[in-house]
Formats: C-alpha cells, sequence, structure tokens
C-alpha cells in the first residue's frame, strides 16, 4: 500500500514537474500563437487608436495577467493622447478677385496649413529660393516686398533628375514655407509646375507625423487656377523660363486673394501595457530591468503611413514588425514568472504608437510608475522574426552603452546556431533611444530588415518560429545575467552619425536626438546629445529646447533642418534655447 502512494506521488510530482519545465521554456508553438494572433485579419494592422490597436493591447495585458504579473497605471494600461491624422474642416475657401475656386478641384490646403483667413493681394516668387553656394546664387526675393501678403511659388526645383542637385536642401515645401515666415510673408500658394506634376493634381491630404503646423495658411492650386492670376502668363512658361535660366523672376500680380484654411487633427487614444515582476532580493528589487517592445504597426497604410507601398490600401500585418518582438516580449515574462527567482525588479512593456515617431516610449521615460534613475537597463525587440536559414545573424545594438554588455555578450556566445553582429550606438530608430536620450543602457535585438519591411507582405507565413525560439533562449541569457547580477551595468554615452529621417542629406549637424513628436513646444525639444559632437561640446543638455539659430526662429523640426541646411562645416553659429524657465544663449562649432 506505501508503496502504491510512493510511486503516486512519485508520478504526480514528475508531472508537476514537467508541467513546470514546459511554461519555464521558450516555446515556438506559443511563439506562433501570439504573432499569429497579433498579425491576424481581424486587427487590421493594429494603427494607434483603431479597434484593432485596442484589440492587440487587450490580448497582451491577459496575457501579463495569466502570467500573475503586476499589472501597472489603469489595469496595465498607460493611456495618452496623440495625433494620427488630419482632415479638412468646414470652413475652406478660396476667391480669387471675389471669383470662387472649388475646394478639391481647384484648391486644397496643405494637412500643416496653420488655420487662418487672410485677404491681402498676391506675389509671384520663382521656387521661393534664397539660394547662395560656391556654384549657385539665387535669391527669388531680392526684388520684391512680399511683407504681408501671399506669395506663389512653384513646388520642388529645376533640377528634377539630379540627385545631387545643390537646390535638394531648399526645395522641400516645409523649407520654403520657413523662409516664406522669414520674409514676411502671411500666406503661401504652391502651385505644380508641368515638368514636375504633368497632369496638375492636388497635392493629397495626409498627416506627416508632425503636429506643428506651418504657422501660417498654405494652399495648393492647380495650375488652371494659378493661370487665372498671372494674366497674360501661365505657369508652364513661367517653369520653363526659370529651369533654363535659372534666375528669379519676380513680381506682383493684378490680383486680390481671399483664403480661409481649416485643418482638423484628428487626436485618438493609444496606451503603453505595462506590468511587473517584483525582484526578489531585498536591496536589488528596488532596482528595475525594462523589456519592452512595440505592438502598434501601420494599419491600412497609405501616403505618410510609413509604408513602403503608400499606394495599396491593404492590411500592412506587420508579423515581422513587430508582433514578433511582442511575443519575445511575453514569452520572457511567462520564463522569468515561472522561475521566480529574478533579483531585481523586472518591467515588461509594449509600447504603443512606435510607428508614429515613439511617441509611446517618450511617453513612458517621461511618466515613469517608478524612479527613472533606477532603471539600470532596457532592453528592446523590434522585428525578431526573420531570422535567416542561409546566412543566420542576430543584430545586437547598444553594445557600446554600458562597459559590461560586451563581456556578458561573450559569455553566452559561443555555440550559437547564428553569427552576432554588433553595434555600440545607443540611437536607433526604435523605443530604446528614448531610454537611451536619459541614460540607461540599452541593449536592442533584431534579425534584419527584408524586402517585406513596411508592406502588406510582412505576414506569419513568413516567420521563422523555430528561429525566434533560438533568439530569444539566447535573449534570455543576456536578460538573466543583468537582473540578477550583483552589479549594475555602469552607462556611457556611445552615438554615431545617421542620416536624417526626413530624408534630406545635411552638410552640417548638431548631434541631437530631436523630439519630433512633441505637439506642445514652441521650438525643438532635444531628448538628447551625442558624445562628442557640436551640442554636447556646446553645452547644450536633454530636455532643452531650440527656439533660434543665429537670430532666426526655430519653432519645429522643419525650421530646424531649414537653419541647418544655411550652415556650413567650422561655423560658429548662436543657439538659443530654452532650459526651464530660461533662455540660454551657446555658441556652437560645427
Amino acid at each position: 500500500m506505501k508503496l502504491k502512494i510512493v510511486i503516486t506521488l512519485i508520478a504526480a510530482l514528475t508531472f508537476v514537474n514537467l508541467k513546470l519545465l514546459a511554461q519555464i521554456e521558450i516555446n515556438a508553438k506559443e511563439i506562433k500563437q501570439h504573432i499569429t494572433i497579433l498579425a491576424s485579419d481581424s486587427l487590421e494592422g493594429r494603427k494607434p487608436g483603431t479597434k484593432g490597436d485596442k484589440s492587440a493591447a487587450n490580448y497582451i495585458v491577459n496575457d501579463f495577467k495569466n502570467n500573475k504579473l503586476k499589472l501597472l497605471f489603469n489595469n496595465g494600461s498607460q493611456f495618452f493622447n496623440l495625433v494620427t491624422d488630419v482632415k479638412l474642416g468646414e470652413n475652406n475657401k478660396l476667391s480669387i478677385n471675389d471669383e470662387d475656386i472649388e475646394l478639391g478641384k481647384g484648391f486644397i490646403p496643405f494637412s500643416f496649413s496653420g488655420n487662418a483667413t487672410l485677404k491681402t493681394s498676391v506675389c509671384f516668387v520663382g521656387y521661393g529660393f534664397d539660394v547662395k553656394t560656391d556654384s549657385v546664387i539665387w535669391d527669388d526675393y531680392k526684388n520684391i516686398d512680399v511683407s504681408g501678403k501671399w506669395i506663389m511659388m512653384l513646388r520642388a526645383d529645376p533640377e528634377l533628375d539630379n540627385f545631387n542637385s545643390v537646390f535638394l536642401p531648399f526645395s522641400s515645401e516645409r523649407s520654403k514655407i520657413v523662409l516664406a515666415k522669414d520674409k514676411g510673408a502671411k500666406g503661401i500658394i504652391f502651385v505644380s509646375g508641368k515638368q514636375f506634376e504633368e497632369k496638375d493634381k492636388l497635392v493629397q491630404l495626409s498627416y506627416d507625423k508632425t503636429v506643428k503646423g506651418a504657422g501660417i495658411p498654405v494652399i495648393n492650386i492647380t495650375r488652371e487656377t494659378a493661370n487665372k492670376m498671372l494674366g497674360d502668363k501661365t505657369i508652364e512658361s513661367l517653369e520653363s523660363e526659370l529651369n533654363k535660366s535659372r534666375k528669379p523672376n519676380s513680381f506682383d500680380l493684378p490680383v486680390e486673394i481671399t483664403a480661409t484654411t481649416d485643418i482638423v487633427q484628428q487626436i485618438v487614444i493609444s496606451n503603453n501595457v505595462v506590468a511587473i515582476l517584483e525582484g526578489n532580493d531585498k536591496i536589488l528589487k528596488e532596482e528595475y530591468v525594462v523589456i519592452g517592445a512595440h505592438y502598434d504597426h501601420l494599419g491600412y497604410g497609405g501616403p505618410n503611413s510609413g509604408s513602403r507601398m503608400p499606394d495599396t490600401n491593404a492590411i500592412h500585418y506587420g508579423a515581422d514588425d513587430n508582433a514578433s518582438g511582442v511575443a519575445a516580449v511575453l514569452e520572457l515574462a511567462e520564463k522569468f514568472a515561472s522561475l521566480k527567482n529574478n533579483k531585481r525588479s523586472i518591467i515588461f512593456i509594449a509600447f504603443g504608437a512606435e510607428e508614429m515617431g515613439l511617441i509611446g516610449s517618450k511617453y513612458f521615460i517621461d511618466n515613469t510608475p517608478v524612479d527613472k534613475s533606477k532603471i539600470v537597463a532596457m532592453f528592446n525587440f523590434d522585428m525578431l522574426g526573420r531570422l535567416s536559414k542561409k546566412e543566420p545573424f542576430l543584430f545586437v545594438g547598444g553594445t557600446g552603452t554600458a562597459l559590461e554588455i560586451d563581456s556578458i555578450l561573450n559569455i553566452y556566445n559561443e555555440n550559437l546556431p547564428f553569427e552576432i553582429k554588433k553595434s555600440p550606438d545607443g540611437y536607433g530608430p526604435s523605443d530604446h533611444a528614448n531610454f537611451y536620450a536619459n541614460n540607461i543602457p540599452v541593449i536592442y535585438f533584431n534579425t534584419g530588415v527584408h524586402s517585406d519591411y513596411h508592406t502588406p507582405k510582412d505576414v506569419v507565413d513568413k516567420i521563422n518560429f523555430e528561429g525566434e525560439k533560438q533568439a530569444v533562449d539566447y535573449i534570455f541569457n543576456i536578460v538573466n545575467d543583468v537582473v540578477n547580477s550583483d552589479n549594475k551595468l555602469i552607462f556611457k554615452k556611445s552615438g554615431s552619425k545617421t542620416a536624417s529621417r526626413h530624408g534630406r542629406r545635411l552638410k552640417v549637424t548638431l548631434g541631437i536626438i530631436p523630439d519630433v513628436a512633441a505637439g506642445d513646444v514652441n521650438g525643438l525639444k532635444v531628448i538628447g546629445t551625442k558624445k562628442g559632437k557640436p551640442a554636447e561640446l556646446g553645452g547644450m543638455k536633454s530636455n532643452d529646447i531650440i527656439i533660434a539659430i543665429n537670430g532666426n526662429p526655430v519653432t519645429n523640426i522643419y525650421d530646424y533642418m531649414f537653419r541647418l541646411s544655411k550652415l556650413k562645416a567650422g561655423e560658429t553659429v548662436i543657439v538659443e534655447v530654452k532650459r526651464r524657465d530660461e533662455i540660454k544663449v551657446l555658441l556652437i562649432q560645427l
């Protein structure tokens, strides 16, 4: 009888241990389940503020609950507002000498137009340039007074086929607007020349992911509308003449324009999903390791959504970007919760609105549930699902952001089924950048960008589930080491040159991380400076707000880019910043 009882107990304990072991193991089938649900048709691409976005957040909350993590904020949800789109208001009007022009056929406001009514005369100012370089001097404003007026100008530049054109830094609408405002213009009319836009289409109204508007009314008109103002001239002839002569041809028009612009921002609510697994060490439990990945994606795509197929209206599933990263967070949460041996506390986060400009992680780091200085490391996963079967590698970024990271990686780098590719840079186009800007060591993992990135082709069927399991097994070892080490990582700055996220290459750089998502700041907020770069050497600090460069106002990222485009390496510039309630003047050598 006793023998039967012992056998029964052994069998029961074995069953329990096997069940616990199954819980503890990173599981490829569970990874597949997470990704399949998050990248399903029903979630419709998880665009921030949509039903699919909310469903994804609820799924993550429930998984955290199932693993008995402590939910933070509002039952795990840290809510924030964001702008996701713009729409036409009810009061958009344009009349030329009292002749009404039809909205959507003859004119349309730009999405970043300021809302205003302006009735005044009009000047034509060519391409709206004031360019002074070694090879070109072209000033469309030299012999004309545009103060207080509408100005009409051509879009783009006269060298459309030259990708190295000297005009590139000056050809964007935003750059031209900044210059026009400096010259005193009160409203701007853009028109497309025939060589630039043969079919004479109006621009599409679409949100460019920057909350700050132009501050003055900005509209686009057709050539047909423009020609009504030009008398015996036409846009076609003016474009041809400017492109051939490369000389200004600015003049006053014999008309008066009255226009009202009315753009309405669509503000939605999204959220981060945040939970904590408290540590077991009496002292180290007061320190925190953050493990995160963003769960949002591009919805149905479209212009300015970030889609690489912007003309395709289809679900962008985001299986790799970034359902795969979320799956890694959920698997690690389950494993650590099952082991229950973590010395430090672990905060697990699924960030919202990363694709809109790292908004969720920025909101979190500005509103942390714990003392920010107690966060000792941040691990970020963005695209872990496409480990190559031919040449497998795992990219590890941020390895230079703490003295100990390389040595920790080396402990676990032997006999791996993939190559480790490292980058010391703490900056990057994902959520870890906001932590690095706050002097927190970061380690960022992905398995590489592919041709399906930001297209509807990023689907579940193309995920290498076993490959992701192998990657997460390796990642667990690194995280576990940091979580349970008696010594914490020592932060150090590690930055490298990065291309402008706005697509223009500049001759100079200050070396900052700008906060492009800040809508309530009159200026450009700096969320980080790069080690050894001009901004840091000149005394600029995190959270400074740049308000002027060489006396010229900076109200947003576009003003900033335009001001930089006018500068040369070696120059010393005067940068005014607002630091708390004080104005500081910095001398910065480029």
